[in-house]
């Protein structure tokens, strides 16, 4: 298996792709994206900046030997012949609309040979298929192409990196129930203030033997301490998707979950790191660096490089103790806050009232893992 480290850096981190808190340049970003310390892995896609994250990166690691970095990268919305639809941005490639099951593996290689090219590299460590709708995660052609990828040396290993916490569960786990013999790694929303619904995956990619990334760990950027009620958020910054009220429940539970930490020698945010790599099947972190913009009267925003030091210098070993874990699990605890969906079946242009309607697939892998898609837990994961 690929070894990528217990934390990475994202390089939708500082503000430039998806527009959290302040923006960096170019430059800026670079130097924050350059491995260091114990942070030898950069996590990129080829769709943020239509390509540019993927030069960022190249410039980042360019004066780094290449056995000392690690490089995941994403592919799946197509911003070459596809349109971007507002919000919901480009289109997958597996959209009707664009092409059929007998292009889907040349557009697969098409894409990650530019993408490897923009990074400045020959191979990528690990290659995921990014935000699939449901053609992506059921398509035998999809997996067989991200296998052959993997098979002519292009990427060392290949996964999945889903969408949105309510439509990502049930797809994964019958995704993986038919390809979880070629999936090597998946990315998943999960934190402590942020366990359900991505703990009910968990199991399953245990027994496949796929091992997991996490990202949102820091909770939109709460357990970084800088995040308040009133911290300004650009009108694009992408957490204004979340419910309202969420900096509110977070502040209100952030400081028991650091008290546990504290205890341990661990910052809010190693904290809440290391609860994630104590959840079977995680073998690593990313959380999202942000420059807060200033708001606070009594908050001030930390540098974002300082936030960086403060991530390369997680302990590898779990300090937390069971007890500690469960204790955590329990004050952050969201079970059911959200409906559980599937990935949608139609393309994005298409209006349709059950675009979001669980297929039969996915609801037959929920009743196997014990999960009641209506949003009732049967039983715990972990």
């Amino acid at each position: 298996m690929v070894d990528l480290g217990h934390a990475a850096l994202g390089a939708w981190s500082g503000g430039r792709f998806m527009h959290y808190g302040q923006e960096l340049t170019e430059d800026e970003l670079v130097d924050l994206l350059r491995p260091e310390g114990r942070l030898r892995t950069i996590v990129t896609a080829d769709v943020y900046g239509t390509g540019e994250s993927d030069r960022l990166v190249a410039r980042a690691t360019a004066d780094v030997p290449r056995s000392e970095v690690r490089i995941v990268g994403a592919v799946g919305h197509d911003f070459v012949d596809g349109e971007r639809r507002g919000a919901k941005g480009f289109p997958r490639f597996t959209d009707p609309g664009l092409r059929g099951p007998d292009g889907y593996a040349d557009y697969l290689r098409r894409a990650t040979e530019a993408s490897l090219e923009r990074c400045g590299t020959e191979r990528f460590d690990l290659l995921m298929l990014h935000n699939p709708d449901r053609i992506g995660y059921t398509s035998e052609v999809v997996w067989d192409a991200m296998q052959a990828l993997k098979d002519d040396g292009l990427t060392d290993a290949i996964g999945i990196a889903p969408g949105p916490a309510n439509g990502f569960t049930l797809d994964i786990l019958s995704c993986l129930e038919r390809f979880g013999d070629r999936i090597d790694w998946a990315m998943v929303i999960l934190g402590p203030l942020e366990p359900w619904p991505g703990r009910l995956v968990l199991e399953a990619c245990e027994q496949h033997e796929v091992d997991v990334l996490t990202r949102v760990v820091d909770y939109g950027g709460i357990f970084w301490g800088d995040l308040r009620a009133d911290t300004p958020m650009g009108d694009h910054d992408h957490r204004r998707y979340r419910p309202d009220g969420w900096v509110q429940r977070g502040l209100s539970i952030v400081d028991k979950v650091a008290a546990i930490g504290k205890a341990r020698g661990l910052t809010p945010m190693q904290t809440a790191a290391q609860w994630a790599l104590a959840q079977p099947a995680v073998a690593c972190v990313v959380p999202t660096l942000i420059q807060e913009l200033p708001g606070s009267l009594d908050v001030a925003p930390k540098p974002i490089a300082g936030k960086k030091s403060e991530l390369a210098a997680l302990p590898a070993e779990i300090r937390l103790s069971k007890i500690e874990i469960d204790r955590i699990t329990h004050l952050g605890d969201n079970s059911g806050s959200m409906a559980l969906k599937g990935a949608s079946p139609v393309f994005e242009g298409e209006e349709q009232p059950d675009a979001w309607a669980i297929g039969t697939p996915e609801l037959q892998a929920a009743r196997r893992w014990g999960i009641d898609p209506d949003q009732q837990l049967v039983k715990t994961t972990v």
